[in-house]
């Protein structure tokens, strides 16, 4: 008797930055052959809304992010979903005595009209979308992902629908993936420690004055400031000459360490409004009450800052973007990577319904696309991170002034480990036990950053590989662990 055929080739779960992407990828390599459908909670002008104040993000990315993916699927962005362009970032030092900038031009983007633009691209290349339905949980047959169950949010009616491929892109804490009833290699749940709080204002403001540590127009500042951010950092990001994005994330283990060393109990807008009201050019600041920043303007959430899942692929099933948990370690940057990782993804899944192969082994390739690509830094990332987060204010001004050269800056601009190459100059001065503990850090985040990223390269090539490479992984990271002990509460 012959199986009942699937609704869909593909059904993309989640119709955020990252799903529409995957979907206009998937609907141009297939050459619209492909029946293709998205899913989300929200409605079709609010694809991709995180919580009911927003979007909740810096919502900064690198140009060579977008160029990647209009070289590819000739997918492009302008104004109004571009809002502002930049041409770099700066990070300040807890002092700011010192600014590092890493130059790269950029682009601040429109959250709120940003969904209309990626709607509009994916159903000219035949996709369908489908608004106002929360997914519940995946179907399988077999050890295979068949299909997804849902809620009709308006109605309460129970929405099931199948494909060849499910593509999961709901988020950090996707309870798809979490519940994932097949048997893979993909990590299901996060640790606590890899998440970091967020939250951020936009605001329309005076201009009282210059000072571009506190505010640029052309550029992104970041500020390193175990006060202001414990365990993170804090943003200005200008969405033009007097409108900002301005927030900060904090790590929560350091956060609570924090409100314990100093008798206070804050939490996380207590923060970003501290913050704000020590900004000198921040003056008189309000919300937006425009459509274009509409439901968009407050909010707070979390966000992965670990490399991406060791594997983000089971048999029928894949994952992209914060699902994946692919934003950027160090900054927890997430757009830029899922740029990258959605472009590639959805060339992966036709090239394996094409091939009649949709297994785990059929879309493994999607695991070493994307390392290639991208993913073979984020380890080492994540070693840096963690000997950030256990620096002192004191050792941040110091490191940033003496141990980073333009080299070391320019490895920072592409997302990869510095190699802190003045370390290894004669003549170098350390002052203090303090300053000569952060030298041998550096030089130890280094190596092993080294040694990561060389493990990386020699990701597996097919699932039978991927057992002993994972083992000597976590080696290496429960070593870099043990280095820079847990910050405790």
């Amino acid at each position: 008797m012959a199986q009942n055929l699937p609704d869909y080739d593909i059904i993309i779960a989640g119709g955020g930055l990252a799903g529409m992407i995957v979907a206009t990828s998937a609907a141009y390599y297939s050459k619209q052959s492909l029946k293709i459908l998205v899913i989300d909670r929200n409605s079709f002008l609010d694809l991709g809304k995180k919580t009911l104040n927003g979007w909740i993000c810096g919502d900064a990315v690198g140009k060579n992010s977008v160029d990647y993916m209009t070289s590819r699927i000739g997918i492009s962005w302008g104004w109004p979903e571009i809002e502002h362009p930049v041409k770099g970032v700066i990070a300040y030092s807890p002092d700011h005595k010192t600014g590092i900038s890493f130059d790269g031009d950029g682009y601040i983007l429109n959250r709120r009209l940003l969904p209309k633009k990626q709607l509009e691209d994916a159903r000219k290349l035949g996709v369908e979308v489908m608004e106002n339905v929360a997914l519940r949980s995946l179907l399988k047959d077999n050890n295979f992902v068949i299909g997804v169950e849902g809620e009709e949010l308006n109605t309460k009616k129970v929405i099931k629908k199948t494909a060849k491929v499910i593509i999961d892109c709901t988020g950090v804490t996707s309870v798809l993936r979490s519940n994932l009833p097949i048997k893979s290699y993909i990590e299901k749940k996060i640790d606590r420690n890899d998440l970091e709080s967020t939250g951020r204002y936009i605001y329309n403001f005076k201009v009282n004055g210059e000072d571009k540590t506190y505010f640029d127009p052309d550029y992104c500042i970041i500020h390193l400031d175990q006060k202001l951010a414990p365990g993170g950092y804090a943003w200005v990001f200008p969405k033009g000459r007097d409108k900002v994005n301005i927030g900060l994330g904090v790590q929560q283990l350091a956060f609570n360490l924090y409100n314990k060393n100093y008798g206070t109990s804050k939490n996380i807008k207590n923060l970003i409004d501290e913050y704000v009201k020590l900004n000198p050019v921040i003056s008189e600041p309000e919300l937006p009450i425009t459509e274009v920043d509409k439901d968009n303007t407050w909010g707070t959430w979390q966000v992965s800052v670990r490399r991406q899942n060791d594997c983000m692929v089971g048999n029928g099933y894949m994952l992209v973007g914060d699902s994946a948990w692919m934003p950027k370690p160090l900054d927890a940057g997430g757009i830029g990577p899922a740029i990258i990782a959605a472009t590639i993804a959805g060339k992966n899944a036709v090239e394996s319904i094409q091939a009649s192969d949709v297994s785990e082994n059929g879309l493994w390739k999607y695991n070493t696309d994307f390392i290639k690509e991208y993913g073979y830094k984020t380890a080492g990332l994540e070693v840096f991170r963690r000997m950030l987060q256990s620096l002192s204010n004191e050792q941040i001004d110091y490191g940033m002034k003496n141990f980073l050269s333009k080299y070391d800056v320019e490895k920072i601009s592409q997302g990869e480990h510095p190699e802190f190459s003045t370390l290894d100059k004669l003549g170098m001065l350390i002052r203090g036990a303090l300053n000569k503990n952060l030298a041998e850090d550096l030089k130890y985040t280094s190596q092993m950053n080294k040694k990561l990223v060389e493990h990386y390269h020699n990701y597996p090539q097919n699932p039978e590989g991927f057992a002993n490479w994972k083992f000597k992984l976590d080696g290496y990271l429960n070593e870099a662990y043990a280095h820079f002990k847990e910050i405790k509460n």
